[in-house]
């Protein structure tokens, strides 16, 4: 078989890829993440559609403490998280509504959540991501781990796959470099 010049190239152009495929890590569509600040383990999905993280909470009430914007909140997961958890407020982002959420009376296509920075683990990676907080005790996963934070996780998703990266066992100081 003779390579002709173009398909050598190609094909020369296609290593860089393979390689960069090889560094990264396998997670199924759903996986197990600690919650390392909260000292919580859950299920997660895992949603390259999404663009942010997303915590189901409750009770999101924005305060401040030394001159510094918090955020004080409970895990809207089951009742035996019926302590407050408080974290400072890393930004508040503003997430487009679906159509089924829009109010035309009210006039926003967004709305605004707060955002907070937690140390997740999944199989024996240990990241830092933000994580947006809203009532998600509708859906069956209380963490959505979107495209933002799979990147920090170096993450490829195989949606056939379900926690592939198994229990989380993580070291104890989180990669935080972007």
């Amino acid at each position: 078989m003779r390579l002709t010049p173009l398909s050598l190239l190609l094909s020369l152009c296609l290593l860089p890829s393979l390689g960069l495929a090889a560094d990264k890590s396998v997670y199924g569509l759903n996986e197990y993440a600690r919650l390392n600040d909260i000292d919580l383990e859950v299920a997660a999905k895992l949603d390259t559609g999404a663009k942010t993280a997303s915590l189901s909470a409750r009770d999101i009430k924005r305060f401040k403490r030394n001159g510094e914007s918090w955020v004080r909140f409970y895990l809207a997961i089951d009742a035996a998280h019926s302590h407050p958890i408080e974290r400072p407020l890393a930004r508040v982002s503003k997430i487009k509504r679906r159509a089924g959420d829009y109010d035309p009376d009210e006039g926003k296509a967004y709305t605004a959540r707060p955002v907070i920075e937690l140390n997740i683990c999944m199989g024996t990676a240990l990241r830092t991501i933000e994580v947006n907080l809203t009532d998600r005790s509708a859906f069956q996963y209380p963490l959505l781990i979107g495209s933002e934070a799979l990147k920090r996780f170096d993450a490829l998703v195989d949606p056939s796959l379900k926690y592939a990266a198994g229990k989380p066992a993580c070291a104890t100081v989180a990669h935080t470099a972007e």
